[in-house]
């Protein structure tokens, strides 16, 4: 729980500071757009290659490395200077990637038979302390400067490095090991690929609206304080989910049903602010609401759809890996088409085009199925099994 508060608190922290930082280091619009994009885009190349370092150094080990590699990350963002900043933000992407990749491998090791709803309440906690990181960024700021405000959010990892020390310190000697044959058909297998698109759909529609929502709130007629409050309720609402899909995973074995109902929410909070936006409470509800559930299933099809830690960290990989390329193209891409078409429509249409495209991913991906007992993966699966070759 610790690791997971640290996964987004020190990203959604810098966001309600980047007028006083611009204002400081005197950056342009692009450069502070930047500070947002590039965790994304870290997030996206460190996920590749999480799992051989987890397989290089240990679970334990990697996640006590990337704790500390985020509290350096941390403070050297905070310590002035534009180099610092950018360098310390790419520190804290890269080192919150391996995090999040290795995370699911965690649970699937150590809580086999709760994983998914460990998933849950992990979300929950990590939405909880980033919309506490958002809410006391600006308070902190008049008091501290944003260098204090930014520094301060080391404090967590710290925390979670300090108690990882013990694990890692009793972790055996690990050194260069060969991916199990079963994990390197994770990117031949249609299963797979139906667990990262859901993710990475339900990934890009969360961040064009994270990104765009007021703007479109604005452009309809609300005032920018009306426009902000929305934009809060969407993160609110999104910690509803963690609280029930925990006993709704343990319940339901095939996770269509909770998929495919998560992108219609999505579907029609997108579809009602392109119809009528100023039904906007309603809309944004429902939105929140399907993306907080679609993060949630996204993250527990790692462990549900895979039978060892090892495969779970190579999905992990692959599947956040897509995601967040995904995620950091689609708020450039829907202001690109807001710019050609002076409307928010076609934007928002995409975002409509994706949620379905989710409806049907889901019919795969929630499935009670595992990646090893199907395709190319099948026959590899079988012969670790018969040399008592498969982790547990």
């Amino acid at each position: 729980m610790l690791i997971a508060m640290s996964l987004r608190a020190p990203i959604t922290g810098m966001g309600p500071l980047i007028g006083e930082i611009s204002a400081d280091l005197g950056l342009t619009g692009a450069a502070a757009g930047a500070l947002v994009t590039l965790p994304l885009l870290a997030f996206a190349l460190a996920s590749l290659i999480a799992p051989a370092l987890g397989q290089r150094l240990g679970l334990q080990r990697s996640l006590l490395a990337s704790m500390a590699a985020l509290v350096a990350g941390i403070l050297l963002r905070s310590s002035g200077g534009v180099v610092p900043l950018f360098a310390g933000t790419v520190i804290a992407g890269l080192a919150i990637a391996i995090s999040n990749v290795l995370l699911p491998t965690a649970l699937k090791r150590g809580f086999p038979d709760r994983a998914a709803s460990l998933t849950a309440a992990y979300v929950l906690a990590m939405s909880l302390m980033a919309g506490i990181a958002s809410a006391v960024a600006v308070p902190l700021a008049l008091v501290w400067s944003w260098r204090g405000a930014a520094a301060v959010m080391f404090v967590i990892p710290l925390l979670a490095a300090l108690a990882c020390l013990p694990l890692a310190a009793s972790q055996a000697p690990a050194g260069p090991k060969a991916a199990p044959p079963s994990a390197r058909c994770v990117w031949r297998s249609s299963l797979a690929w139906q667990v990262a698109l859901y993710m990475g759909f339900n990934s890009v529609v969360f961040y064009v609206c994270v990104t765009w929502l007021p703007a479109v709130l604005t452009d309809a007629g609300y005032s920018p304080r009306e426009a902000g409050a929305l934009h809060g309720l969407l993160q609110a609402v999104s910690l509803f989910p963690a609280l029930v899909m925990g006993p709704l995973l343990r319940r339901w074995a095939d996770q269509r049903g909770l998929a495919s109902a998560a992108a219609v929410l999505s579907l029609i909070g997108v579809a009602g602010l392109m119809v009528q936006p100023r039904w906007g409470v309603v809309w944004v509800a429902l939105l929140g609401t399907g993306s907080g559930a679609g993060v949630i299933l996204g993250l527990a099809f790692l462990t549900l759809r895979t039978g060892s830690a090892s495969l779970a960290a190579t999905l992990s990989g692959m599947a956040q890996s897509i995601g967040y390329l995904l995620a950091a193209a689609g708020p450039v891409v829907a202001g690109a088409l807001r710019e050609a078409t002076g409307g928010w429509q076609a934007a928002l249409g995409l975002c409509a085009i994706q949620c379905l495209a989710m409806i049907i991913l889901a019919q795969g991906a929630g499935r009670i199925r595992q990646v090893e007992r199907e395709g190319r993966c099948r026959a590899v699966w079988k012969a670790s099994l018969s040399c008592g070759g498969v982790e547990r």
